[in-house]
C-alpha cells in the first residue's frame, strides 16, 4: 500500500500526511475514491438512454478488479490499474437525456466530451462544482437549451469550451472572458444575442460565433449604440437614444428568436442519420475538391455529399482519434473513402500546405491520399478505397462462417506494414512519425495488401499546448498501444512508434486484442503487452500463439515472429530496434515466401542521427 501511495502522491506528501497521523484515514480514503468513480459511471449509464447499446455492452460493473473501468468504451484512466477516471469521451453515440449530474463523482476528471449526441435541457448552473478540474469540455452538436451558465467562468482550468450547434439562448456571460487558459471557444449555431466576451489568449474567429440571432461586438459588427472602434469593455456605453435603439434591437432579436424556435420545433429533435454536421453544408455550392491524382475525375463537395448520402452514419467504415471514415460511391461506380477530420484547427493556408506535403507522400504500403476539401470549418480528406477493411476487424470481428487468417497472410501483412512504417521513419522527406499506430490504421486492399492510413495527421490536430491536455486528448495514440515512457516524457519518438507496431505484431501472432486477453486466466486483467511480458518471464511464450496457427509446419517461423514483437515492446526504448531493423528481421523470417525482392530493400538515409532527431523535433513543433 505504501508503494502505491508513494507513486500517487510523492514521497514528500506522504511524509507530511504521516507526520499528522493521517495514515489510517488516507489508506481508507484511497479505496473510497475509486468507488466514487465507479458510482460516477454507473450514474451516467443509468441516467442516459443508450439506443445503440454502446454503454450497455461495454460498461459491465460485475467486476471487482482494480482498474476494470479503464477498459470501458470512452473511458481513460489516470493509471490502467486504478479506477480513477481521467477523461470521458462519449462522442457520437446517440446518447439521449439531460446533462448527467452524476459525473460529479468522477472527482479527478479533466476531459469531458459529450459531443454529437442527443442531450437536452439546461447546462447545470453549478457546472464548476460538478467538473471542478476539467481542461476540456465539449457539449457541441446536442440539444442543450437555456442560458450559458455564468458559473462556467469558475472552471478556471478550461482550455477548450465547445457549445456550438445547440439551442442555447440569451447572452454569453461576459465573465467567460476571464478564463485565462482558454484556447478554443465556440458557440456557433445557437440562439444567442448581445455582446461577445473578449478573450485574452484564445484563437477565435468569426466562425466561432456564426449563425446566432443577435451577437455583436468584438470580431462581429458593432453592437447598437457603439462605434466599431476598439472596445474597452463588454457592456456598451449608454448614449442619448441608446435605450430606444437597444429596445428596438432586442425587439428585432426576439422576433427572430421566436421564428427560429418555432421552426426548430417543427424539426426532429433526434439525428437518426448521424449527420447533423453535414446537413449544415448542404446550402454551400461550388466548393471544389482539390485532387492530387489526375486519373481521378474532378469533384465538388456536392459530389461527396451525394456519394456518402450526406455522410449518413450507415456509410461509416471506421472511427478513431483523428476522425471518422466514410465509404463513398460516385455516380460512375467508383469507390472512395472520405475522412472527416476531428477538430483540425489549422488555418486554411496551413491546412493546404500540410495537404500538399501529405499528397506527395507515395509508397506501395501507404493509403493514397487523393485529395481534400475545406467547407466552413470542416476538413475532408479523400482516399483510395480499401475493400477489405481494417486489420483489426479481420483479426477480431466474430464471424462464425469466417476462417481465421492463415499464417502466410499474417506474415505478409506484418512484413509489408513494417516496410511502410520504415519508409516513413527513414526515407520519407520530410520524415514522418505516425504517433497513432494500431491495427485499425492498417487497411487491407482487394489483395489483402496492407496500406497504412492516418500517417501525418497527428500534426493536423493542433492539440492544446499543455502537456497534460496533449496526453489527455489522445495525441499519442489509442489505449493498449502507447509506449510506457509517454506517461513520463509526453514526447513522441520513433521508438514509441516501434512499441505501438510491436503491439500490432502481437495481435497478428496471438489473435488477441491489445487491451483484453481472452485466453488469459480470469484473474488476469492486464493488457496484451503485460500478458506477453508475464509469459516471457515464465518461459511460456508458446502459450500465447493463436491456436489456429499451431501444428501447420510453421511453428518456428511463428515463434521467431513473436520474438521480434517482444523486442519491439521492451520497456526501455533504447533497447528496441529501429523500424528499419524490424522490417529486416521480419523479412528474413518470410524469405521463402518471396514477399519482398532485393531491389525493395531500403537503406536509412545518411543524414546522421543528430539531423534525424532534429528533424523529428521540428515536425512535432509544426
Amino acid at each position: 500500500m505504501a508503494t502505491y501511495v508513494n507513486m500517487m502522491l510523492g514521497r514528500h506528501v506522504l511524509k507530511v500526511l504521516l507526520s499528522y497521523g493521517l495514515w489510517l484515514l488516507l489508506s481508507c480514503s484511497l479505496s473510497d475514491g475509486t468507488e466514487t468513480d465507479i458510482a460516477c459511471l454507473r450514474n451516467i449509464k443509468d441516467s442516459l438512454e443508450d439506443p445503440f447499446s454502446y454503454l450497455k455492452t461495454s460498461w459491465n460493473f460485475n467486476n471487482s478488479t482494480e482498474g476494470y473501468i479503464c477498459r470501458f468504451t470512452g473511458v481513460d484512466c489516470w493509471h490502467p490499474d486504478e479506477n480513477k477516471v481521467l477523461n470521458l469521451r462519449l462522442s457520437d453515440m446517440g446518447l439521449r437525456g439531460p446533462f448527467p449530474i452524476g459525473i460529479q463523482n468522477c472527482t479527478s476528471i479533466t476531459g469531458v466530451d459529450f459531443s454529437d449526441n442527443n442531450l437536452f435541457g439546461p447546462i447545470p448552473d453549478n457546472i464548476s462544482h460538478i467538473i471542478k478540474y476539467v481542461t476540456s469540455l465539449d457539449l457541441s452538436s446536442n440539444n442543450f437549451s437555456g442560458r450559458i451558465p455564468v458559473d462556467l467562468a469558475n472552471c478556471s482550468y478550461l482550455n477548450i469550451l465547445k457549445l456550438d450547434h445547440n439551442r442555447l439562448s440569451d447572452q454569453i456571460p461576459a465573465e467567460l472572458g476571464l478564463l485565462a487558459r482558454i484556447k478554443t471557444f465556440s458557440v456557433a449555431n445557437n440562439l444567442l444575442t448581445g455582446p461577445v466576451p473578449r478573450f485574452q489568449n484564445a484563437s477565435i474567429s468569426v466562425d466561432d460565433f456564426a449563425n446566432n440571432i443577435g451577437l455583436c461586438g468584438g470580431l462581429l459588427d458593432a453592437c447598437p449604440g457603439t462605434s466599431k472602434g476598439p472596445r474597452t469593455g463588454v457592456i456598451a456605453g449608454a448614449a442619448i437614444g441608446g435605450v430606444t435603439i437597444a429596445a428596438l434591437a432586442v425587439g428585432i432579436a426576439m422576433l427572430f428568436y421566436y421564428r427560429k424556435v418555432s421552426k426548430m420545433k417543427k424539426q426532429k429533435v433526434d439525428d437518426p442519420d448521424g449527420n447533423k454536421w453535414a446537413k449544415s453544408l448542404k446550402g454551400i455550392k461550388g466548393i471544389k475538391v482539390s485532387m492530387f491524382e489526375k486519373s481521378v475525375s474532378k469533384m465538388k463537395l456536392s459530389d461527396l455529399m451525394k456519394a456518402t448520402n450526406s455522410f449518413n452514419k450507415d456509410n461509416i467504415i471506421g472511427s478513431g482519434r483523428t476522425g471518422t471514415m466514410y465509404k463513398a460511391v460516385l455516380e460512375d461506380g467508383t469507390f472512395l473513402m472520405v475522412k472527416r477530420l476531428q477538430d483540425s484547427q489549422r488555418s486554411a493556408k496551413e491546412f493546404t500546405s500540410e495537404m500538399s506535403t501529405l499528397g506527395s507522400v507515395k509508397h506501395p504500403n501507404l493509403v493514397p491520399l487523393l485529395g481534400f476539401c475545406m467547407a466552413k470549418r470542416e476538413r475532408l480528406l479523400v482516399y483510395k478505397y480499401m475493400p477489405n477493411g481494417t486489420l483489426h476487424d479481420n483479426l477480431h470481428t466474430v464471424d462464425e462462417g469466417k476462417e481465421p487468417m492463415a499464417w502466410p497472410l499474417r506474415l505478409k501483412i506484418g512484413i509489408r506494414a513494417a516496410r511502410g512504417f520504415a519508409w516513413l521513419h527513414h526515407n520519407c522527406n520530410p520524415r514522418i512519425l505516425h504517433r497513432n499506430i494500431s491495427s485499425k490504421c492498417i487497411l487491407l486492399d482487394a489483395d489483402f495488401e496492407p496500406q497504412i492510413s492516418d500517417f501525418g495527421l497527428a500534426r493536423l490536430m493542433n492539440p492544446v499546448d499543455t502537456h497534460l491536455s496533449t496526453f489527455v486528448n489522445g495525441e499519442f495514440g489509442d489505449l493498449g498501444y502507447v509506449a510506457p515512457e509517454y506517461t513520463r516524457t509526453l514526447v513522441a519518438t520513433p521508438k514509441g512508434d516501434v512499441y505501438s507496431f510491436g503491439t500490432v505484431l502481437l495481435e497478428l501472432v496471438t489473435g488477441e486484442r491489445p487491451t483484453h486477453v481472452a485466453k488469459a486466466p480470469e484473474s488476469f486483467k492486464g493488457s496484451l503487452v503485460e500478458w506477453i511480458t508475464q509469459l516471457s518471464s515464465n518461459s511460456q511464450l508458446h502459450d500465447a500463439i493463436d491456436k489456429s496457427l499451431v501444428g501447420n509446419g510453421v511453428d518456428n517461423e511463428i515463434f521467431q515472429f513473436l520474438k521480434v514483437a517482444c523486442t519491439c515492446i521492451l520497456a526501455n526504448p533504447k533497447e528496441r530496434p529501429t523500424m528499419f531493423e524490424v522490417y529486416q528481421l521480419l523479412r528474413a523470417i518470410g524469405e521463402k515466401y518471396h514477399f519482398t525482392t532485393d531491389d525493395e530493400i531500403m537503406m536509412p538515409s545518411d543524414n546522421g542521427d543528430a539531423d534525424y532527431i532534429a528533424e523529428l523535433i521540428v515536425a512535432q513543433e509544426v
